[in-house]
């Protein structure tokens, strides 16, 4: 069951497509306070596109997305901006410049967020300390090109964090990472909630890491949401869909299964 409070975000017949193909024909999604929800689904399903238009790097076709109870599809530039303020996201592939070190790279969305509010020397201060939280205290001279992939998701994790953001978005946190690091990303992610108090919503289709994460799962299907619950919830659902995913049942197609037969 979900907290009893209010939703943080919320997503209302929202539709989206590019041109021919139909992504979102109804998305219903409501995201609790301080929880962590991951959203499940197959390949090209629109699971990242679920999170680009909560911080409207993409515009709904129709329908409504609010935060805190405000239209964030009606806001202009200006209250879009703060609201990116509160939104961090962490990109699939960490997204580092790799013309500027570590250390600049953090301070990025400080730059871009606070010039006004902090001077440079606080924000070196911030940079240190959201990579001692993700465990990378003291490499603010390198060069992205000089780390390894779980180091540069850890650094794009101190991006994000290091704004002090009141959500955090994860677009396939663990993507391209071997065990040790997907764990430690993971740990992370469990961790973060409880230090910096912050709201997750976690893209993934890593079954394990999402079973080990998430207070809940949504799964997108064919333009909707067709199961939104708890770990267990899903564990024991009886839908065909939902069960071939989370045991990567992949669908077999008729005329092959009648060939394999003959």
């Amino acid at each position: 069951m979900p907290p009893l409070a209010e939703p943080l975000i919320r997503f209302r017949g929202v539709k989206k497509a590019f041109g021919p193909k139909v992504i979102y024909r109804n998305l219903d999604l409501e995201v609790y306070p301080g929880e962590t929800i991951t959203i499940m689904g197959g390949s090209g399903v629109g699971k990242s596109v679920m999170l680009k238009l909560l911080i409207r790097l993409l515009e709904a076709d129709a329908g409504s997305v609010t935060f805190h109870g405000e239209e964030i599809t009606r806001m202009n530039e200006l209250k879009v901006s703060h609201v990116r303020r509160r939104i961090a996201m962490l990109f699939q592939g960490a997204a580092l410049f790799d013309s500027i070190s570590v250390g600049e790279n953090v301070e990025y969305g400080l730059r871009e967020h606070f010039r006004h509010e902090m001077t440079p020397e606080q924000m070196r201060e911030r940079a240190h300390w959201a990579l001692s939280l993700v465990g990378l205290p003291g490499i603010e001279a390198m060069r992205p090109a000089d780390l390894s992939g779980g180091m540069k998701k850890r650094v794009g994790l101190a991006r994000a964090i290091a704004v002090q953001p009141e959500v955090l978005l994860y677009d396939e946190p663990t993507t391209g990472l071997d065990p040790i690091n997907t764990e430690r990303i993971n740990h992370l992610i469990n961790g973060l909630k409880k230090a910096i108090d912050v709201t997750s919503i976690v893209v993934t289709h890593d079954m394990k890491s999402a079973f080990s994460i998430s207070d809940r799962m949504a799964m997108v299907h064919s333009g909707s949401i067709i199961l939104c619950g708890t770990p267990d919830d899903f564990r024991r659902s009886t839908d065909p869909r939902v069960h071939d995913f989370i045991h990567g049942i992949a669908p077999v197609n008729e005329d092959v299964a009648t060939l394999l037969q003959s």
